[in-house]
């Protein structure tokens, strides 16, 4: 029997999504020869975890489900048994970048991969807490689905199950890597007020995460194309495609990796969107097969982003996430350019290559990020408002953003290096993990 990990990381309230996706794990466990370990990694104030506690004590008993309700006292724990086993270099940074004392998204997501090895499950499946299923006919459509129909298997033989396959026959006999799909609803990043307010300056702030020798009309296409997911076209019935996902096709709160997120960590850089997707371009560009399906997520926005803190919060890190692409944008052109060269003979992605790619981005001139931020400025000032006071507050901060995203990719250098002996010291510590409900 199989052994899965569904991963629900948080920091604001969210009980229904608790009860929901406890839902999807008794699906999967209903319909597929697994046994499911709900992970629910729990970052939020005392009187919400308690609420979280709640709903987990309120979901159905399952005999192949086990749930794992972790705070942060908990989830430290681990991490330092972990990192203390492993014998790394620099241990109270590497336990700083796993859980970072302000919001990483692939901080978060990095510590679901190592319990996940602890606990002896062969894949990830990660959903958000700001977002919900779909219904069809009365049903919920859970994305686990096809998760667990073509996840860690050959490509050979999940394409029976795939509705239409694009992938070379020259990859069939790789393991299928990732599985997953998109959302519906509002835009992944809350920038719809840009757009309304001046679709120029919106034009001007997307298109910066665009390569500089890109064209004009390639970035237009881009803008076009960012943070819209699957748009709004409801879910209809199943369609499946086996190939090399496109990464644009894709979304973390929809998405399941086997084999790789245990070969190269996400960036765990903080207050930076888009800091947790590097996994979905590197299983691309090394091409390793993947299965794009339909079963989108619905997304919305919580109260908090509303709120003139949380309007602050998201536009700094959506302007780190610019700042990023730097950095980025090199290393995806060299992935690119590597393909298959990134897998050694058995077909793992070579941890050492990534890492070396991360730390040579590094070294590039920040001139490109001084434009950005120049750029952004320039656009936020037009829009007025809380907008040109944010740009006051970002110029007040530019050498400080400046010097956090090169640390940043340099983080991420480290943290790769150090990510093998991170993951078999998980695999050999044994989880451990008696929050919430136990295992």
């Amino acid at each position: 029997m199989r052994r899965v990990c569904l991963t629900l990381p948080t920091n604001r309230a969210c009980p229904q999504t608790i009860a929901a996706i406890g839902e999807e794990a008794a699906y999967a466990t209903g319909r597929f020869d697994v046994e499911v370990h709900l992970l629910i990694l729990d970052s939020s104030d005392p009187a919400t975890f308690a609420a979280h506690a709640a709903a987990v004590r309120a979901l159905p008993e399952n005999p192949r489900i086990s749930v794992h309700h972790l705070g942060e006292p908990e989830q430290r724990a681990f991490l330092s048994r972990v990192i203390g086993r492993a014998d790394v270099a620099k241990p109270e940074l590497m336990l700083e970048l796993m859980l970072p004392a302000t919001v990483s998204y692939g901080a978060c997501t990095n510590r679901a991969f190592l319990i996940a090895a602890a606990l002896g499950c062969e894949s990830v499946h990660r959903r958000d807490s700001d977002s919900r299923y779909q219904e069809f006919e009365g049903e919920p459509v859970f994305p686990v689905h096809h998760e667990l129909a073509s996840l860690g298997r050959r490509a050979a033989d999940a394409a029976h199950g795939a509705v239409e396959t694009t992938l070379e026959p020259r990859h069939a006999h790789k393991n299928v890597a990732m599985v997953g799909s998109s959302f519906v609803g509002e835009l992944s990043v809350d920038i719809s007020e840009i757009r309304g307010l001046d679709p120029e300056a919106y034009h001007d702030v997307v298109s910066l995460w665009a390569p500089d020798d890109w064209s004009e009309q390639q970035k237009r296409d881009l803008v076009e194309d960012s943070f819209r997911g699957a748009g709004s076209e409801p879910f209809t019935g199943d369609r499946t495609t086996l190939g090399l996902v496109d990464p644009m096709r894709v979304d973390m709160c929809n998405i399941a990796f086997h084999g790789v997120h245990e070969r190269v960590p996400l960036p765990p850089a903080t207050d930076t969107i888009g800091s947790d997707y590097f996994l979905i371009h590197l299983v691309h560009d090394a091409a390793l097969p993947g299965v794009l399906h339909n079963r989108n997520i619905v997304n919305y926005y919580t109260a908090e982003r509303r709120t003139d803190a949380g309007f602050l919060a998201y536009q700094t890190r959506f302007v780190k996430f610019f700042l990023s692409m730097l950095y980025f944008n090199f290393i995806y052109d060299r992935m690119a350019a590597a393909g298959e060269a990134l897998l050694d003979g058995d077909g793992h992605v070579r941890a050492s290559v990534i890492s070396e790619l991360a730390r040579e981005s590094a070294t590039l001139d920040r001139a490109g990020n001084v434009r950005r931020l120049d750029r952004i400025d320039a656009a936020y000032r037009r829009l007025g408002g809380r907008y040109a006071h944010f740009a006051d507050l970002l110029a007040a901060r530019r050498e400080r953003l400046l010097a956090e995203a090169r640390g940043d990719i340099e983080d991420f250098a480290l943290l790769t290096k150090a990510w093998e002996p991170l993951m078999r010291a998980a695999r050999d510590s044994g989880a451990h993990l008696t929050a919430g409900r136990p295992a």
